[in-house]
């Protein structure tokens, strides 16, 4: 069985220790947290090292995934990407043995989709995304890199969303809408027109 390294040790972290352990084609070889200690221990594996340490830490495993989540910014995740492709590191499609996920439908590397999430006929998710547990993403939509589908998202038909976007928990997007890159839709929303690049729409309070 091939060993991954995981990147980031919070709470997102234990979803995607979850995720691996019930796919079975993985083998957790640590974690990698540039706040805890080296050597204490988290979710029931080992601190290897903080970020600094990657150059030696990949040399031993060659497979990685970003665990930090995402909410309000990509940029620490798309950070931590690009010092990974840096370093030659295999980021591989992880997919919960509970989602669905079409034949036709394409990921980007170092993604993962989550229990009970669903990517129907023709769509598509770039690189680095998270598509969270029971998020719908329906026929034809595509979704760029570095974004986050959040808990139970609803994308109908044909929506298109732009790179380094948060889409909150319970939103609901029309059919055919286009959300423009590195926005942040709240939690519940209800987005019936197309948006702007960087628009923020808060959810309920």
């Amino acid at each position: 069985m091939n060993s991954i390294l995981l990147v980031g040790a919070g709470g997102h972290c234990s979803s995607c220790i979850d995720v691996i352990e019930s796919s079975g084609e993985y083998e957790i070889a640590g974690l990698v947290d540039s706040v805890l200690l080296t050597g204490s221990r988290r979710f029931g594996y080992s601190v290897l090292g903080t970020d600094a340490d990657l150059p030696d830490l990949v040399s031993e495993c060659k497979s990685a995934l970003i665990c930090v989540g995402q909410i309000k910014t990509p940029e620490v995740r798309t950070r931590l990407y690009g010092r990974l492709l840096e370093l030659h590191v295999s980021l591989p499609i992880i997919v919960s043995p509970r989602a669905y996920v079409s034949p036709s439908a394409t990921l980007g590397r170092g993604t993962i989709v989550m229990h009970d999430a669903l990517v129907n006929v023709f769509s598509s998710v770039g690189e680095n995304s998270i598509v969270n547990s029971k998020a719908l993403i329906e026929h034809e939509c595509v979704v760029g890199s570095h974004c986050h589908i959040a808990t139970g998202a609803i994308l109908n038909g044909g929506v298109d969303v732009g790179s380094g976007s948060f889409l909150g928990s319970g939103c609901v997007i029309r059919e055919g809408v286009k959300i423009g890159p590195n926005s942040v839709v709240g939690a519940g929303v209800v987005v019936l027109n197309d948006l702007p690049a960087g628009t923020v729409l808060k959810g309920s309070p």
